[in-house]
Formats: structure tokens, sequence, C-alpha cells
């Protein structure tokens, strides 16, 4: 087992419909509000639904967690939301 400094695990719900990685960081950019250059990798696990936003600066990873409260909502294209 491998830590994940500086890391976000976005877990999608199981039983929603499957997104593809351009609506994620579609979802990424318009919600999270997050710049290309602030990250530094996005590795998704299609299986397991979780997606790994490791970031550049621990500071703008706590500012997400406190804006978002660790919970956000995804829009799936079939007008589907999901908690995320």
């Amino acid at each position: 087992m491998t830590e994940r400094h500086q890391t976000i695990v976005c877990a999608f719900d199981q039983r929603s419909t499957r997104m593809s990685a351009f609506d994620i960081h579609e979802w990424i950019y318009e919600t999270l509000h997050l710049q290309e250059h602030e990250v530094v990798m996005i590795p998704i696990d299609g299986p397991r639904r979780h997606v790994y936003i490791k970031f550049r600066d621990p500071q703008k990873m706590q500012a997400i967690l406190t804006a978002t409260q660790g919970q956000e909502d995804f829009r799936h294209t079939n007008s589907e939301n999901s908690k995320v």
C-alpha cells in the first residue's frame, strides 16, 4: 500500500451512470475550479469509480476540502445527480 500525500480521492456512486474521462475533467474544472498548473496528475480507477487528484500545493488541496466540506455533486449527461 502506498501513501497518498497531497491527494484527494473522489469516490463516485457505484450505482450511477458511467462517465467519460472528459466529463470527469470538465467536472474538476467547472466544479472544483482547478487549473492545469495546480494539479500533478489525475489517475482514474474506472472499476472502483475513484478519481485521485494529486495537487502541487497542499494549501490548494486544503482550500478545496474546506470549500466543498468533503462532498460535491456530479451532474451526469442524462441529468442524473450523484454525490462525490
